[in-house]
């Protein structure tokens, strides 16, 4: 009975951090820091704003030390269509949650419409699909409240428009309509399978040949969800290495790393509450990854819109 009653506490415990991590990360939809330098993942218009072909990675461990904590791993990249102004695609995406796993696979196209020599308007389709993965069997197998898993596949369509000169682009993207609900999580209403809509922007200015500021925002949007708000700035020294912040609106901050060197683009944020604060007992600092590859020479991964 004592092994049977510290097994149910410890199960009890383990549930209480997995629906408080789950509550915050449900709101969240795609989340990421670096969006700064690719933001194809959530509007795959911004893959024509770099004339190569390109392939980028990413790993992001949340809230490290908490058991179950979210970890994303993300895969994007594209091909230009030159002769018509376009570019091809896809982003995969794997999220994984204690003993949940969300997993997607979109392939896109889009194709950009020049205004004038400085000017483009560019639109994005996508398809592909969704699954879903609840094994609730091995929190206790020997609990009928966790007896059923679920496994679940549904279909994906996703839009972008974006406007963007040499300097500054802004974009407004749907990559994930919603039509149906998707199992059920960890939480009864679970947001994480809404329908979310981005809203994004950047600009840069250079301060002659060997420095640049780079800003960005990126907002996104749910229905019964809160707003979340990010703005980021990088600074960049001989368009090698920048040094950066972002400030997310649910009070957390990160500081940035990025290194572009020939072909490849290395970048690493550290992200942290901007108050004192802990889950569980536990640091919620956040680490992400980053590894992109450009297919062609020229200008750096990300550097400006419309090269």
């Amino acid at each position: 009975m004592k092994s049977l009653f510290s097994i149910r506490k410890e199960t009890i415990v383990w549930l209480i951090l997995l629906f408080i991590t789950t509550s915050a990360y449900s709101q969240q939809g795609l989340s990421y820091t670096q969006y700064i330098d690719n933001q194809t993942p959530v509007n795959p218009t911004f893959s024509l704003m770099n004339p190569y072909g390109t392939l980028n990675t990413l790993v992001r461990k949340q809230w490290v030390g908490v058991p179950g904590a979210p970890t994303t791993y993300l895969i994007d990249g594209s091909v230009p269509i030159a002769s018509i102004n376009g570019s091809a695609g896809f982003v995969a995406e794997n999220d994984v949650l204690a003993v949940e796993n969300l997993s997607e696979l979109n392939v896109f196209f889009a194709k950009g419409i020049r205004l004038s020599e400085t000017q483009n308007l560019a639109v994005s389709i996508s398809a592909g699909f969704r699954n879903y993965v609840a094994n609730y069997n091995q929190l206790d197998a020997s609990d009928p409240v966790f007896a059923n898993n679920i496994n679940e596949t549904k279909p994906n369509l996703g839009f972008g428009i974006m406007y963007y000169t040499p300097s500054y682009y802004v974009g407004v993207s749907a990559p994930d309509l919603t039509f149906r609900s998707l199992g059920t999580a960890s939480v009864e209403n679970n947001t994480n399978f809404e329908s979310y809509y981005y809203f994004s922007a950047g600009a840069s200015t250079k301060m002659g040949d060997d420095y640049e500021f780079k800003y960005a925002t990126l907002v996104a949007y749910a229905k019964n969800v809160p707003v979340l708000a990010n703005i980021s700035t990088l600074f960049y020294l001989k368009n090698i290495i920048g040094f950066g912040v972002n400030y997310r609106a649910n009070n957390e901050m990160a500081g940035m790393l990025s290194i572009d060197y020939n072909i490849v683009h290395i970048g690493y944020a550290y992200e942290f509450a901007a108050t004192p604060s802990t889950i569980g007992g536990y640091s919620n600092a956040t680490h992400e990854i980053t590894l992109g590859i450009r297919f062609g020479k020229g200008s750096r991964v990300g550097k400006d819109p419309a090269h």
